[in-house]
Parts: structure tokens; sequence; C-alpha cells
């Protein structure tokens, strides 16, 4: 009698599961919309990569992205309505308006007996993973979501550090329980990785892990100089991992995207693209060994800086290829360029051309009808006012110059981003988030629930619809 109650009871479960996909993959692509696909897809073609993968999905929506008490969403009611299927205010985190839990599709998974991983290139309690398992009014409370994190019981984190703030710790009635964040992680039976090699050397059989790369952010694709896992490595391991009866659900979250868009920085924006297109890939080659069970979405968040595919001084005319001349982000460029500073208090405009050149390809001398490379004497003559500005401020931080009370940031590196866009034909309208929509694609087992026209809301029911 216990064997027949038992094959009916599984025969039950694979009937409730027999219309979802066993696997799922969300690619999340923080402050990407429209333009940066296209700027990222036509570079890939022109430097012989080929359209990016998640451009030649089979199905496609516009996805629209408002909160629920603003048309511009931040990046943390965005992912609870991706996540959870509810829109909810900016800056909270898996709660609905009036502050109470959410159930999220990753969540829901795990409850189903799916094992559930969350990546990102971001920190790990930043707001967009925080919207698959935390439950916090503030995005910045990022100890409550580290706790949150922990007894979530989710199967594998990868990504940044936990940014945990300890006087944000200290408001917290869990402190003296909890103790250190970490520490409370680890009681909750989870293995702390924080080295590539380490990372890599993983096995299914090592339980729930937290792997961390660095106390912040991990670095920009473009500045990447293979010490952490690329978002594509982290992928790979997490199918690794998590792979079993039951199958997985992953969301991976290519943070970085934004934090370039915010800065208008083109390059390091397509680059992070890119990075995010080759774990697309990964899951792809995953789901052409297993087509029938596997389901993979890509999306964004929100649209962030404005970005336009044209700019005057070009014409109709395009040049995405000289994007590859740059080989640094511009927060990396303003680092060096301190340190120059700092090495020489003298350091005069010529000093710092070698650094430009190198970061960005610019050239100082030739024919600019011929190269496109070739600075103009307008260039030159925004950089020479950005840099003398730099020194101005750099003497005033370190206390040598008490009456100055000009703008208090660096511009050298803004500038040079700025002559960079225009030479290829970027514009960029603003520093922040915009309500454009954004482009969902999907392939694989139940993609056609993820086209046409989408509120961000429809991604996390169509998810959760899985699990129920």
């Amino acid at each position: 009698m216990k064997k027949v109650v038992f094959l009916v009871l599984a025969a039950i479960a694979a009937s409730a599961f027999a219309d979802r996909p066993k696997y799922v993959f969300l690619f999340i692509g923080d402050g990407m919309s429209v333009p940066q696909r296209m700027t990222a897809d036509e570079f890939s073609r022109k430097s012989g990569g080929g359209p990016l993968a998640m451009n030649a999905m089979p199905f496609s929506a516009m996805t629209r992205t408002c909160s629920s008490d603003s048309l511009v969403t931040d990046s943390a009611a965005a992912a609870t309505a991706m996540a959870c299927g509810v829109k909810t205010k900016n800056h909270y985190a898996g709660v609905d308006p009036e502050g109470k839990p959410l159930v999220s599709s990753a969540a829901a998974a795990k409850k189903a007996g799916v094992k559930v991983g969350i990546l990102t290139t971001v920190t790990i309690t930043h707001a967009t993973p925080a919207g698959f398992y935390a439950h916090r009014k503030n995005r910045g409370d990022t100890y409550g979501i580290t706790l949150d994190l922990a007894d979530s019981g989710f199967d594998f984190f990868a990504g940044g550090g936990l940014d945990v703030n300890p006087k944000n710790a200290l408001k917290h009635k869990q402190y003296e329980a909890c103790g250190d964040a970490c520490e409370y992680v680890r009681s909750k039976g989870y293995k702390i990785v924080e080295t590539k090699d380490r990372f890599l050397s993983l096995k299914p059989g090592d339980g729930k892990v937290l792997a961390m790369f660095a106390n912040g952010s991990l670095d920009a694709a473009i500045d990447a100089d293979g010490s952490q896992p690329t978002l594509s490595e982290m992928v790979a391991k997490a199918i690794e991992m998590l792979d079993g009866d039951n199958g997985f659900f992953i969301m991976a979250e290519g943070g970085k995207i934004d934090w370039s868009g915010h800065g208008n920085d083109s390059a390091t924006n397509l680059r992070d693209i890119l990075a995010l297109d080759e774990a697309v890939k990964t899951a792809i080659a995953f789901q052409e060994k297993h087509p029938d069970d596997t389901l993979i979405v890509v999306t964004g968040d929100h649209e962030t800086g404005g970005m336009s595919m044209g700019f005057a001084g070009t014409g109709y005319a395009l040049y995405l290829e000289l994007l590859s001349n740059q080989t640094m982000s511009v927060s990396k460029f303003g680092d060096k360029v301190t340190a120059a500073f700092k090495a020489n208090p003298n350091l005069s405009f010529d000093d710092v051309k070698p650094i430009i050149s190198k970061a960005f390809g610019f050239k100082f001398e030739g024919d600019a009808k011929k190269d496109k490379m070739v600075l103009s004497a307008e260039d030159i003559k925004g950089l020479v006012k950005a840099f003398e500005h730099d020194i101005e401020f750099y003497r005033a931080k370190i206390e040598e110059n008490s009456k100055y009370d000009g703008v208090k940031r660096y511009l050298l590196g803004g500038e040079c981003r700025l002559v960079m866009s225009h030479k290829c034909g970027i514009g960029w309208s603003c520093g922040s988030h915009t309500a454009m929509p954004v482009l969902s694609t999907s392939k694989g087992r139940c993609a056609e629930k993820f086209s046409g026209s989408l509120d961000n809301t429809d991604i996390a029911k169509a998810m959760k619809a899985f699990y129920e």
C-alpha cells in the first residue's frame, strides 16, 4: 500500500512539473535597455564577434519598468517586480509598498525542491540580487540584507563582497546574536570562498556556497586581469554545483553595466554587456544539451544614462569600432592620474598625455581627417581645461589650496569619455536612470511566455507559476 501511495505522489509531482522548464536562467543587465544592447551588438559585429547571442533569441518583448511610486524605477524596485511579481517603492527590496515580505520566483523554486543560484558582478547584497532573497524597506541596509541572504537557504551565491556597514549593523536587534555578518552566514551552513582558485575547485558535494571575490564590486570587464572569475565562469560553476534531479533556478546579473551607464563611459559599458553575453552563451551551450528542459530569459531592470546611437557631430555615421582603442575604464584612468599627481605635484599636461593615449588611444599629433583618433584643437583645449581644474582640486584635497571653491570632483576622465563618445557617435542625455522600456529576449522551453509587450512583473508571475 505504501508503495502505491508513493508512486501516486510521485506521479502527481511529475505531472505538476510537466509543463515547466527543469532549468531556468534569468539574466539581468542592470541599466541595459535597447540602445545598450544595440551598441554592443554593432560593436561585436564590426570587431568580428557577430551579433550578440542575447539578441538572436527567437522570442522578444518590450518591457515596462516603472515602480509603484515613480515612472523612473531604481534597481531595488525593478528587481522586486521581476522577482516577486509586485510593484513596490523605489529603494524597497523584496517587500510590497507597505513593507510586507514578498515571495520571489527564486524562493518559490527553492520551496519546490529546486536548487537556486544568485550571481552578480557587483556586491552580492546589491539591489538587484537582494530583490530575489531579501525583505527590506531600505536597499542600503546591507547588514539586514546579509541576514536575509543567510536565512534564504539558497544554494549558491557568487559575486562581490557583502558591503556591510558596521554602523548600519549596530541598528539591528539581531546584531548581538549574530555578531559578524560572515560568521552568521557560516552559522547557516555556508562555505565562504574568497579566491578564484578555490572557487573553480568547488565540487557539487561541497554544500551551500557564498563566493566573494572583492570587498566591493568586481572589476569592470575592460579592467579585468584574470584574478576574478568572469560572469561566464560563475554561471558555468553554478551549473556544475546545482544540476540535479529537480533542476535549478539561476539569476545572473551584469551589474557593472549600470555603473558605467551612470558615468556615461561608452567603452566600459559595452564591454560589460559583451561579458554578460558570454555568460548567456554558457547557458545556451547548456540549453543545447537539454533542449526540452531549459529556459533562458535575458532582460534589464531599467535604462541608465539616456544612451542614444547617434550624435550631431558625426551626422548619420557611427564609428563604434573606435571604442576598441579604450583599454581601461574611466574610473581606473582617474586612479592612474591621481597616482601621477601624488608622485609629482608639479605634473604638467604634457606629463599626462601618455596616460591619456594609453587609456583611450587618442593621438595628439596627426591628420584628424585621415585618423579619427587624432584629437582636434578643440578636443585638446577641453582636456587641458579639465586637467588644470583637476590639479587645483587635488591640491585642495591635500590641503595645499584652502581657497579652492570649484567643482569638487575630477573632470579629466569625464572629458576623455565625452570626446570618445562624440568620436564614435554615441550620445548620453543624463547620468541617472530613465523610464525607457527594456528589451526582454528568451529561448527554450516556455520562452513564448516572455514575448510581445510585458510589464516587468509578468516575468516573475510566469516564473513563479512554474513552481506552484
